[in-house]
């Protein structure tokens, strides 16, 4: 237990500068965009017909005549007194803006998180079990086809055929539109995620098939494996009892390793069905140079994919009997 709370503090305090190299290299590349925050949100042509001091007073707003290094400073201390500043585009407090848009993100994220991570799994079990047959030539092709297919394309493909086409799902956002919250029922939002969920889990299938596949093809051909087959376990039970056993490591990693990719993944996916989600409005201001909301967007997102990353690592001891014991004797 004591070895287990000393990684787990390693891990949090990795965790914390992390976050502020990432929280540092964002806040350097919003600094040296080409984009001008006035008039990117104001207008070449309205700001030529404002006064000097009208001028001045959006420069403020926007930081614009702040140093770079004291705004950074700034927005660091707030952090530490739990504040991440107030968004410039949405005029409410960042964290309010992530909140509602993460509510809306969460339920499409794990339900691809979810999706993707067994079917990836079953796959790669399969085309390694049936390595060089037919379902394993089928498997690898999907794999492939799908690693080199662009997400944006494949989700305009996905839009053109089942919502313009079709008919079948709704063609954007993620409740119907112009009806009141309180009558937007579960089944409603189901309806308008299950494309931009759908996207996702396909393209994130492909990555743990084929890394489980090649796990699997070496645990088949091993030396125990073997002797098991020579005992006269039959290939149902050799696959069960040796070849998850084996790849339950090398899948717990790259399921929570995929944590990162989803959410890349997400931010074009949002675009293309107007989802009014976390990735969405990491483009709105990244655009509108909301400095405040970006950063906010960017440490937080950053803090998922590090957590996804450290539940992997204590998980290992609940699929792996070997690491528990080694860490009994620390």
């Amino acid at each position: 237990m004591k070895h287990r709370l000393q990684f787990a503090g390693k891990k949090l305090i990795r965790m914390a500068l992390l976050l502020l190299g990432v929280s540092i290299v964002t806040f350097l590349l919003m600094c040296a965009s080409p984009l001008d925050p006035l008039q990117t949100n104001v207008g070449q042509v309205a700001l030529g017909s404002m006064s000097p001091e009208q001028v001045a007073r959006l420069e403020a707003y926007w930081g614009v005549d702040t140093p770079p290094v004291q705004r950074y400073l700034g927005w660091l201390g707030g952090v530490l007194h739990g504040d991440m500043g107030t968004s410039l585009l949405y005029r409410q407090p960042v964290l309010t803006v992530i909140g509602q848009r993460l509510a809306n993100s969460v339920f499409l994220l794990l339900a691809v998180w979810v999706f993707s991570g067994i079917l990836g799994l079953v796959l790669g079990v399969a085309a390694g079990a049936f390595r060089g047959k037919w379902p394993d030539r089928l498997i690898r092709g999907y794999c492939l086809l799908i690693s080199s297919t662009p997400t944006f394309w494949l989700a305009i493909l996905l839009l053109l055929i089942f919502s313009v086409w079709l008919g079948w799902f709704p063609i954007g956002l993620s409740v119907p539109a112009g009806v009141a919250a309180d009558a937007v029922t579960f089944v409603d939002r189901i309806r308008h995620a299950v494309l931009p969920a759908l996207t996702l889990s396909i393209t994130g299938v492909a990555n743990i098939a084929l890394h489980t596949r090649e796990k699997m093809i070496d645990v088949l051909e091993s030396d125990y494996v073997l002797f098991a087959r020579a005992r006269g376990e039959s290939e149902t039970s050799v696959i069960l009892r040796h070849g998850l056993r084996n790849v339950s490591l090398p899948a717990i990693t790259l399921q929570f390793a995929s944590v990162s990719e989803i959410i890349g993944g997400s931010v074009l996916v949002e675009q293309v069905f107007s989802y009014p989600g976390l990735g969405q409005v990491a483009v709105t201001a990244g655009l509108g140079s909301d400095l405040p909301l970006l950063l906010g967007i960017t440490v937080i997102t950053s803090a998922i994919v590090f957590a996804g990353n450290l539940i992997a690592d204590l998980l290992y001891g609940a699929a792996d009997p070997r690491i528990r014991r080694g860490a009994a004797r620390e």
